[in-house]
This record gives C-alpha cells, sequence and structure tokens, in this order.
C-alpha cells in the first residue's frame, strides 16, 4: 500500500505506522512541535521521502525512525513494519533511573517531618 508519489504527508505517515492512534492526533503532535524531519520543526502537510530522520517525542522521550517506504493509508501491523526502521536506543535500565517518591492521592500537604525527609532525600539539606 504505497503511495503513486515518492512523498508522503508527515501525519498520514505517523498514523500509518501506527506511532499515534489516530491522524489527528498526529497532526496535533505537529502542530505541538514534538515533530522533527532531518532536524526541523515540521507542519503536519510535510512530505516525507525514503531516507528522511524523523524524531518524535511521545511521553518525554523521542522515538528516532527512519522512512524506509511512504505510507498514506493504515496497514497490517507486518507492512508498518517494514515501512519503518526504528533507530531508538533502548530506555536505561530501572536500577540507573532515579526513584521518585508518591504520595497516595488525597493524602494532603506533607507533614514538616514528612517535608524534612522528602528534602533528605533529594539532597537539600539545609
Amino acid at each position: 500500500m504505497t503511495t503513486g508519489g515518492a512523498s508522503v504527508r508527515v501525519d498520514a505517515w505517523l498514523w500509518a505506522i501506527r506511532v499515534y492512534k489516530t491522524r489527528s492526533a498526529a497532526t496535533t503532535a505537529c502542530r505541538a512541535g514534538h515533530v522533527r524531519v532531518n532536524g526541523e520543526r515540521v507542519k503536519a502537510a510535510q512530505p516525507v521521502r525514503p531516507g528522511d530522520e524523523l524524531r518524535v517525542r511521545i511521553n518525554g522521550f523521542d522515538r528516532i525512525l527512519v522512512v524506509k517506504q511512504p505510507i498514506a493509508k493504515r496497514v497490517g501491523a507486518a507492512v508498518a513494519a517494514e515501512a519503518v526502521d526504528d533507530q531508538t536506543p533502548p530506555p536505561p535500565p530501572r536500577e540507573l533511573t532515579a526513584f521518585v517518591p508518591v504520595r497516595d492521592r488525597g493524602a494532603g500537604r506533607p507533614t514538616k517531618r514528612e517535608r524534612r525527609d522528602i528534602d533528605r532525600l533529594r539532597g537539600r539539606e539545609g
């Protein structure tokens, strides 16, 4: 299911390869500046061609995708996987990431003792 031409809209391509669930979500991400083609922020109608590198920011992390084949319509997962080369580095192991303490929802503001413990944990002793 490739297009007749050598290029396709970036929002349609991101939707077709299943990066975003809907095309409007892909368009919104482009409008917000979360999509870069070859290092440049793009609008949703920007054409992508084979060999272009896309950096897509999702949940605070960048995915690095290289266009292998321009696809304009939603296709099966196997065809979608053939149309993209995912060069995203693996996430760091959980042991190396910092632990963020989470308070229970509805627990209210921390007490003075809890705040001091939080400051000590974060290294802000004063």
